[in-house]
């Protein structure tokens, strides 16, 4: 067993992980490994599915994707497979491009101190450079370029054509000023069909750092604990057990991954934990209180369009759904329409502000064994309703372009708020407001575990901007 010690170690290279090492190691006194359980962007295979942002590649046997066994509602079961990217740049190497900010109104819902929308907006600012809009709202020097579609798909054009004739106004600018209700392109990080995630905008550029290394094909087995302080990390490398030290450590395995590691250090719920024989360290409400955004799905007679960004333009209603036109099924997204299979454009109804919480609790001892997962979905009544509502909604938009099927249950695959931050006093806290586990010395999380509530736009630039935002709180120690 080889043991190496850094000043900070982050287990998780997605999004959060590679802003984070960007960010520390800039220090050259600051040691910093990374770990990753999936591979580097330096095969031409993987750089290839990681930047052609016209696919996602995320079928059954990729090599960027891990799956995860789910239930969306209790009433009946519904099982389907959570995807999360398994690669350096995680799932933001591996997603639709959808790059929209949360709203003031989100961080109003957090009252936490050092999270208003004053303190968050200079730190979007700063991960960005748009290209088509500048002024106090945008970032002009970020590692993520960002970019709307001038020339939009035929799908995208019929829906915006109903959208008008519904008396929705059009926002350019979706990352602008909030506005209560309309519809707009989508802010990308896809640019000329390339996805720019933070795997190629911050880690690659800096692993010439001599301060910085990361371990590839390297899984968090668990974190070891001593006196109340988190001191090293156990896992399995290409090359067979290791132990890492650190002085200080973060969790940016994502919103499973760091709330499943833990657990498996015995940082959760007692009689989970008990119940998979994990010995108790610290009682926290890991994964008790998660919350994913709720979608429901209409076919459409629409084409499909490839080689295009997924999802073009969305409509935000006043009563928080998100519309979303997708320029194909889900056959011509994970890029299989070149082999015949059938495929089928639909139509999403997105409830970005639910009701509903989700429980991801401890299955297993085994770090080999995923968590289970609960979305429960139609656990609040009002939630079926607003979505209802959307779909409703959607026939009065599209129903004279295209013929719509019956609505099924899905989900937007934006699983937050395992681990959330709180204040003291808070019951569903994990986190104190700068990200620390609480209860437990030297360990912080920062990624889409730590939000108290979910936002009502996608997560994606968010959790980079938390990221930002949280480098210095683990830089101060």
């Amino acid at each position: 067993m080889i043991a190496t010690h850094s000043d900070v170690l982050i287990i998780g290279a997605g999004s959060a992980g590679c802003m984070l090492a960007e960010q520390l190691s800039r220090d050259p006194a600051c040691h910093i490994t990374v770990l990753e359980q999936g591979p580097g962007l330096s095969d031409p295979q993987i750089a290839g599915l990681t930047k052609n942002g016209s696919v996602l590649p995320i079928g059954l046997g990729s090599p960027v994707a891990r799956h995860y066994p789910t239930s969306l509602t209790t009433h009946p079961h519904r099982p389907v497979r959570l995807v999360r990217g398994a690669v350096v740049g995680g799932s933001g190497a591996v997603n639709g491009g959808y790059f929209c900010r949360a709203v003031p109104a989100d961080f109003a819902r957090w009252r936490l101190p050092g999270w208003d929308w004053s303190d968050v907006l200079e730190r979007y600012r700063a991960i960005e450079t748009d290209r088509d809009f500048d002024g106090p709202m945008h970032g002009h020097s970020g590692p993520i370029p960002v970019q709307r579609c001038n020339d939009i798909s035929l799908n995208a054009e019929l829906f915006v054509h109903g959208a008008v004739e519904a008396g929705y106004p059009w926002i350019a600018d979706l990352n602008g000023e909030p506005a209560p209700e309309g519809f707009g392109p989508v802010p990308l990080n896809i640019v000329d069909g390339v996805r720019h995630g933070l795997g190629w905008g911050c880690i690659q550029p800096s692993l010439g750092r001599a301060n910085l290394r990361l371990l590839t094909q390297t899984s968090a087995r668990r974190v070891r604990l001593n006196a109340g302080r988190a001191v090293g990390v156990q896992a399995d490398s290409a090359h067979g057990a290791i132990e890492l030290t650190a002085d200080r450590i973060v969790l940016s395995a994502g919103a499973i991954g760091s709330a499943h590691l833990l657990m498996l250090s015995g940082i959760g719920d007692e009689d989970t934990l008990r119940k998979a024989g994990v010995p108790v360290e610290v009682r926290l409400p890991v994964g008790q209180h998660c919350a994913d955004h709720p979608e429901w799905v209409l076919s459409t007679t629409w084409g499909t369009e490839i080689d295009r960004p997924v999802l073009e333009v969305v409509l935000h209603t006043a009563d928080n759904l998100e519309i979303r036109p997708y320029t194909g099924g889900f056959v011509s997204m994970i890029g299989d329409h070149r082999q015949g299979h059938p495929d089928w454009p639909h139509v999403g109804v997105a409830l970005m502000q639910p009701q509903a919480r989700g429980l991801v609790s401890l299955a297993s001892n085994d770090p080999r064994v995923p968590p289970h997962i609960e979305h429960r979905y139609d656990s609040e009544p009002a939630d079926v309703a607003a979505l209802r509502q959307g779909a409703e909604l959607v026939r009065e938009i599209c129903s004279a372009k295209t013929q719509l099927g019956q609505p099924m249950w899905s989900t937007s695959q934006h699983l937050c708020g395992t681990a959330p931050m709180g204040n003291d006093g808070d019951e569903h806290a994990v986190l104190d407001p700068q990200c620390r586990v609480r209860g437990v010395e030297s360990l912080w999380v920062v990624d889409g575990s730590v939000m108290p509530t979910i936002p009502r736009r996608g997560p994606h630039a968010t959790i980079a901007m938390v990221a930002q935002r949280a480098a210095e709180f683990v830089y101060a120690g």
